[in-house]
């Protein structure tokens, strides 16, 4: 029975934890959606479409009990924006927290009811492990679960954008050089396989199509910055503006900036090796030093005892 409740719990919060991220990370491109439209399937496509759809309008509208002001709603779609994600997904994101926070509460009555089985009453059980506590903490958890999510999310994607940069920058060098612009260079990265389907060539493919569609092009890359909140990628942009300001070489600046990238990452990767020294010695101080005191010391200590006792 015990193992009955287990399988039961864990099955329903994967459901429910699947559902949430099929939505935030899940996602179709435009070609994909169009080869469904086209594929005999196309009814089954559309009706899963309309059930994403109804589950979406659900969120949104849990979300919008949560009152939000301009800078915390305008702080939430910049975060999502640089995950990944629609800044028209902020309501949506919201009403994930709330649906955490029902959904987390509800594991202690099953807690309680499993404390059961073992040989303790209902009611020892709710007074022993003071209910209105942990309720509050599960619910304060599940609020906050998906925000530590966002933050894991944004991070990753900028630090594949932050080590892809280098590699972006080498082939704009080697396409300018090849006689190509700007913008078809950029176009260019788009459609090679390697940068298929990294967050950085996304957001140039971004970019370019605001370009064709009559946006300024250092307005789109400046706006591609703002998106990915990396700062390696506003200067990129900002060496952009210059070296068509002033018209120096756009090959030899690329060069330089990626060169300078590269040595910022080296400098990362040392800074993250020195600091390991200083990270073993708690472990070592605590663990690992203390064991080899007890091998060292140990019998010599009981033959000590012996002696003298």
């Amino acid at each position: 029975m015990v193992l009955i409740i287990t399988l039961a719990v864990f099955i329903t919060v994967a459901l429910i934890s699947w559902a949430l991220m099929t939505y935030f990370v899940g996602g179709k491109t435009d070609v994909q959606e169009r080869l469904d439209k086209l594929s005999p399937q196309a009814e089954l496509t559309i009706e899963r479409r309309g059930k994403s759809s109804q589950f979406h309008n659900t969120l949104g509208t849990l979300g919008e009990k949560i009152p939000l002001s301009p800078k915390e709603h305008s702080k939430y779609a910049r975060m999502l924006v640089a995950a990944g994600f629609r800044k028209e997904h902020v309501y949506p994101f919201m009403g994930s927290k709330i649906i955490l926070t029902v959904l987390l509460p509800l594991l202690y009555p099953i807690y309680l009811v499993m404390t059961t089985l073992h040989g303790e009453t209902f009611r020892e059980a709710f007074f022993k492990s003071q209910p209105l506590l942990v309720t509050i903490a599960l619910a304060i958890i599940g609020f906050l679960l998906p925000s530590y999510w966002l933050y894991y999310m944004k991070n990753k994607r900028q630090t594949q954008i932050f080590h892809t940069l280098p590699d972006i920058h080498d082939l704009l060098t080697v396409c300018v050089e090849a006689g190509l612009s700007l913008d078809a260079a950029l176009i260019r990265v788009t459609e090679t396989p390697q940068f298929e389907k990294d967050p950085l060539a996304q957001e140039i493919r971004i970019a370019t199509r605001e370009t064709r569609a009559g946006k300024p092009r250092m307005d789109a890359l400046k706006d591609m910055a703002e998106r990915t909140m990396v700062d390696d990628v506003k200067s990129f942009v900002i060496m952009l503006a210059q070296t068509e300001k002033f018209g120096t070489s756009l090959g030899q600046s690329l060069r330089v900036h990626a060169d300078s990238l590269r040595t910022k990452r080296r400098q990362l990767a040392e800074e993250a090796a020195a600091k390991t020294t200083i990270k073993l010695v708690f472990p070592l101080a605590l663990f690992i030093f203390p064991a080899l005191l007890v091998v060292m010391l140990g019998s010599a200590f009981i033959q000590v005892l012996g002696i003298f006792g």
